[in-house]
């Protein structure tokens, strides 16, 4: 019996509803917005439905997700075939010269650090003047006291890979500045989570 190709994450179904009342909040009427990691594709199928003047285009670093992404977003026209992307490249292939918004969901933290920086530098690369890039998921921070929840996924995924784990928000913006990203807006969301807004350009 062949595995459908659609895979199923139980997290972004449920994350999926507060980030996109964000996105449509935060974004213009419409644009082009690369989504970097997108997973098993239901953000894109179900955030590209709630930003009707938007084309999306996922990309994705394992290559056995992009069937799982192309199966989510069958029939959605404005959903661009997924493309395979390494952000610790110095080109990414496949992606527009600019685009005007980038979305990463939960990257930073299961991913090297190096998947970071290289995030920042490709968002400073393509995005367009006052195009944003937005980031979603759980951080330290140096003056708030991390949730217990957070504190053991954080152990949960060092014991997996030594390379992973939650990053300090502090350090992203570090790296962030380093590239020429700015810290725009700070937005809590449920579960612990944050979704931080960067831009171009000097702090607010």
């Amino acid at each position: 019996m062949t595995q459908h190709p659609r895979r199923h994450s139980a997290a972004a179904e449920r994350n999926g509803p507060p980030i996109l009342a964000a996105l449509q909040r935060l974004l213009p009427a419409r644009g082009l917005l690369l989504e970097v990691a997108s997973g098993t594709g239901q953000h894109a199928a179900a955030c590209s439905a709630g930003l009707p003047g938007w084309r999306w285009l996922p990309s994705e670093f394992e290559a056995a997700m992009l069937p799982s992404i192309q199966a989510w977003c069958a029939g959605l026209d404005r959903v661009l075939p997924p493309i395979r992307l390494d952000v610790q490249q110095p080109h990414w292939p496949g992606v527009p010269a600019q685009v005007d918004a980038m979305f990463c969901a939960n990257m930073i933290h299961i991913a090297p650090w190096a998947c970071a920086v290289g995030l920042m530098q490709g968002a400073a690369r393509h995005l367009s003047m006052p195009g944003l890039l937005i980031t979603y998921g759980p951080y330290l921070e140096d003056e708030v006291p991390t949730s217990p929840g957070n504190l053991a996924f954080d152990a949960d995924l060092r014991s997996r890979d030594p390379a992973w784990g939650l990053r300090r928000r502090e350090d992203v913006e570090r790296i962030a500045g380093d590239a020429g990203l700015v810290l725009r807006e700070r937005v809590p969301m449920p579960a612990n989570n944050l979704l931080l807004v960067w831009a171009r350009g000097t702090p607010a």
